[in-house]
């Protein structure tokens, strides 16, 4: 039966199925973002019915390109795709990295009102990081081209792991642009409610194991 709950028949679309308490939890995040990003500036996107497909559901169709459980959101913003992520699976453990005093303390203040044990705020540029802070997978919506991305947050990445970065159009002059040390995954999105392009670009470092379906798509540099 088709359900009438945007967020319930998005899930679905994308093969995803969540709790009802879980489901709640990604709703009452949208209203504080909402709530709080009309004052701080945290997103441009205020409509909280689109915020659905906008920022949830196109932050959850990343779920299935993660790897391992530890995850970092690299210039996590308004938390996404990272609360998004971490509220849909509380096996992960995910760090949110955002430099901005006001956006640390929005994701500080969700962490606090949703009590998301899974979760942690790095009040620091990733560039700060010590590299004893290795993650499985570090990923982004918004923090610039993949070759700043890789540079800044590559040596952040485990043996074995991986830097995953959301994409509208498919970024084919982004990943020239990397050059040789990178083997990259261009995957299409397919985001309900959304009508734009999208795309995520899964990048691992020439010499790391390269996982299913990147041996024969490296990059040209």
């Amino acid at each position: 039966m088709a359900t009438t709950d945007p967020l319930a028949a998005g899930l679905q679309a994308l093969g995803q199925s969540l709790p009802d308490d879980r489901r709640e939890r990604l709703l009452a995040y949208r209203d504080e973002l909402a709530r709080w990003g009309r004052v701080h500036n945290l997103t441009s996107v205020l409509d909280p019915e689109r915020m659905v497909p906008v920022h949830l559901l196109d932050s959850l169709a990343l779920a299935p390109l993660l790897r391992g459980e530890r995850i970092a959101d690299i210039g996590s913003g308004g938390g996404l795709p990272g609360l998004p992520l971490a509220i849909a699976d509380p096996d992960l453990g995910v760090t949110l990295v955002e430099p901005r005093t006001k956006r640390a303390l929005f994701l500080e203040h969700i962490v606090r009102t949703l009590g998301l044990g899974n979760v942690i705020v790095e009040r620091a540029r990733v560039e700060d990081l010590p590299p004893s802070a290795t993650f499985d997978t570090l990923v982004t919506r918004a923090f610039g081209s993949l070759a700043e991305f890789g540079a800044a947050a590559g040596h952040l990445a485990a043996p074995g792991g991986c830097l995953l970065a959301a994409k509208g159009r498919d970024p084919a002059r982004e990943i020239e642009a990397l050059g040789p040390d990178w083997m990259v995954e261009v995957v299409p999105l397919v985001v309900p409610g959304v009508d734009a392009q999208r795309h995520a670009v899964r990048m691992v470092r020439r010499g790391e194991p390269a996982g299913a379906g990147m041996d024969d798509q490296e990059t040209t540099g």
